[in-house]
This record gives C-alpha cells, structure tokens and sequence, in this order.
C-alpha cells in the first residue's frame, strides 16, 4: 500500500504533539505500508527530496502575506505530489486541505487524524487574526469530506462530532497517540541538572511545552506561588504564541522568581535526551492544559517513571490514571474557567499532595511507567492506523 502522510511538523522541525506522533508513527508504518513524508520545509534548509520526505516551501510570492494563505500554498504543493498515492493522511489543519485536494484531483481516499480541533482553540485568533477564519474552514470542509477521521482519544470522538454534527460517526475511528518506550525511559544522568542549576538534593516540578494559551502556563505560575517552599519549578517553556502571551508569561515568571527560590526557565528547545533527563529526576511532571486531546507530553513524563498532576481536560484522563499514576485536577470547562483561582488552588493542592509523598510519588512513577509500556507502543498504533487504511482500499 502507497500512503503519503501530510504533516507541517516533521524532525528536524518538531515543536509539538502532532510532530512527535507522525514522526514515529511513519516508523511504525515503513514495516507496513511504502511512506511517502510530505512536509514543510524547515527555514534556511532547501525545499526538495530525501528519502522517503519531501519538503515542502510557501509561494514565495506571498512573502508577506497571512500564515493561513501561506500554508494554504504548501498545500497546494503537497497535493501536486501525491498523484501516486494509494491513500493520503493529513495532520492538523495545516495539511488537511492537502489531504482534501488529493482526494478531489486524484480520487485518494483520504484519511485526517485530529490532534486538536480549531473551533475548540478560539485563543489562536490572537496569533492568526483573520487566517483563524481560514484555519477553521480548512479544517471543516477537510473533515466533512474525509473518508475516514481517527481521533487521537475518546474524548477527541465526542468533540469531533461536537463540532462537526454533519460527519457520520460511523467514519471516526479513535487510535490513541503512543510513545517509544525505548527511547523515552528512566536516565541516572545528571549533567542537564548540573547545567541548568538544578538542585539535585531538593524535589522539582517539571512543566515541558509551548508558551500558549492551550497549555495553560498562567495558571501554573500563579498556582506555583503557593508550592511548598522546600520545591523547585523547572519550566521548558518555548515558542510563544503571540507577544501577548509571552509578555503574560514573562510578568508572571519574574514576580514569581522574586517571591521564591529555585524557579527556573529553559527558553530554549532541549535536545531529546535532555528533556528525558529532566523527566526522569522530577519528583512531578505537571500538565495544566486548559485544552488537550491526548497530551503525549503525559505520556513521555510517565515512561520516565515520573508522577503526573494534570488537567482533568479532553484525552488526558484517558491516560493520566487518577490516583495510580497520578492526580487529575478538574477544570471547569474547555474554553476558560469561570473561576480560574478555584482551577489554580486545586492544582496547587495537588501538586503539593504529590511533593509531601515521596514514596506514593515514586509509587505512581512507576505504575506509569508500567502503564505506557503495556497500552501504548507505537506499533500497536501503526496496526490499528493501517486497520482504518485497509478498509478504505480493499
């Protein structure tokens, strides 16, 4: 079988969960299936082919214009390459219309993974202004269209048919995101500890993600305030969404670095096995999403050996298990909480349940450890997603 996977993220070029999960997921489908990558084409690296990827540049007549338009024309791209495909699979909505074009020029069978949902994130209005609109209806004429959706947890299925009421159910099939547990396993290595100033003697929560209204990095610096004092924070905070939200961040980091000791922030983006290292020293990893299909983030926390405090939000308690592997803090609703104190207390009380227990915390690590090892390999997940093509093309 010929499939081609559509995606922006690919590595070198990874910031987040759908780059991760297309990146082993083509590994786990090159066993099962010819793949063909058709991504974007990293800045300052040339456009063209290597092997089994094709990289793909923005009309540079557009130069100056909206992201979405911009994103738009890779699509276009894309779709030109596919007329020897089999089956397309878009990721995200910045290749789904890829995947749509494939299926109208080329009468593909296309398949869309959904790994978060525009109506669902109104907050990236802020960085799109007006090609919000665009994303969004990319996103719902590709769905609508689509042979075949898979949602990346139950909670994605409810959303998506939430959102897009005219999809037949019947073509939304849930695969769960997966994680490589060979690689992403406990590290006895310190030197990244050592590097940033950690204090290896004293207990640390750990925050890993992007600087976004989605993952929810306010409410933790303001609950952070009340951590007991004996902890440290680390934050592998990065690529901020828009200039207000890193300004937000930045406040609230600085007051936050006055008010108590201990409080680091990694601007940068770490190499794999750095952040591994830092995973598998925290006494908790802490995930506040106010919006989270999945969270592979959890997921890579949890094979570390590390206790995961988490929002209660979409996918997350799909894989965080409340009181085993972790503790899931309820939030009040999915697109801001009526009262984000109360949200910010609990996760709070929460994380300092887990510092004031050592032993319970390394008694959760390692249940998750368990957990991610027997649920969630990747090769199951490139079965099943094989599972969903083969019935489209047989």
């Amino acid at each position: 079988m010929k499939v081609g996977l559509l995606t922006r993220e690919y590595p070198p070029d990874v910031y987040g969960g759908a780059g991760v999960h297309v990146e082993f997921l083509a590994r786990g489908l090159r066993a099962l299936a010819d793949v063909e990558v058709h991504c974007w084409g990293t800045d300052g690296v040339a456009t063209g082919k290597e092997h089994g990827v094709t990289r793909h540049a923005a009309d540079t007549a557009l130069g100056g214009a909206n992201d979405a338009l911009r994103a738009f024309s890779i699509d276009l791209s894309m779709a030109a390459a596919l007329a020897d495909r089999e089956i397309v699979h878009s990721h995200t909505w910045y290749a789904n219309l890829a995947g749509h074009f494939a299926k109208l020029l080329h009468g593909t069978p296309h398949v869309m993974t959904c790994h978060s949902l525009e109506p669902l994130r109104p907050w990236k209005a802020e960085q799109l202004g007006g090609g919000y609109a665009l994303s969004g209806w990319a996103e719902r004429t590709a769905v609508e269209a689509a042979d075949a959706v898979i949602a990346v947890s139950r909670g994605m299925r409810t959303d998506v048919l939430d959102c897009y009421p005219a999809l037949d159910p019947a073509k939304v099939h849930v695969v769960h995101n997966g994680i490589d547990t060979a690689l992403y396993q406990p590290s006895e290595r310190t030197d990244v500890l050592e590097r940033v100033g950690i204090d290896p003697g004293r207990p640390y929560v750990l925050f890993v993600g992007r600087i976004t209204r989605q993952k929810g990095v306010p409410h933790l610096l303001r609950a952070a305030r009340a951590l007991d004092p004996a902890a440290q924070l680390v934050l592998c905070a990065g690529a901020p969404d828009t200039p207000e939200i890193e300004r937000e961040f930045g406040e609230l980091f600085t007051e936050l670095e006055r008010a108590r000791d201990g409080v680091f922030w990694i601007p940068e983006m770490l190499p794999r096995p750095d952040v591994i290292q830092l995973l598998s020293h925290a006494t908790v990893f802490v995930c506040p999403s106010v919006y989270e299909p999945l969270g592979i983030v959890n997921l890579e926390a949890m094979a570390c050996g590390t206790a995961v405090v988490a929002s209660a939000v979409g996918g997350i308690p799909e894989v965080v298990d409340d009181g085993r592997t972790g503790l899931l803090v309820p939030y009040e609703q999915k697109r801001a909480p009526r009262h984000p104190e109360e949200f910010e207390d609990a996760l709070t009380e929460a994380l300092n349940r887990v510092l004031d227990e050592p032993e319970e915390a390394r008694r959760m690590g390692a249940a998750g450890r368990a957990r991610a090892v027997a649920e969630f390999g990747w090769d199951a997940v490139a079965r099943r997603t094989a599972e969903v093509y083969t019935e489209l093309v047989k």
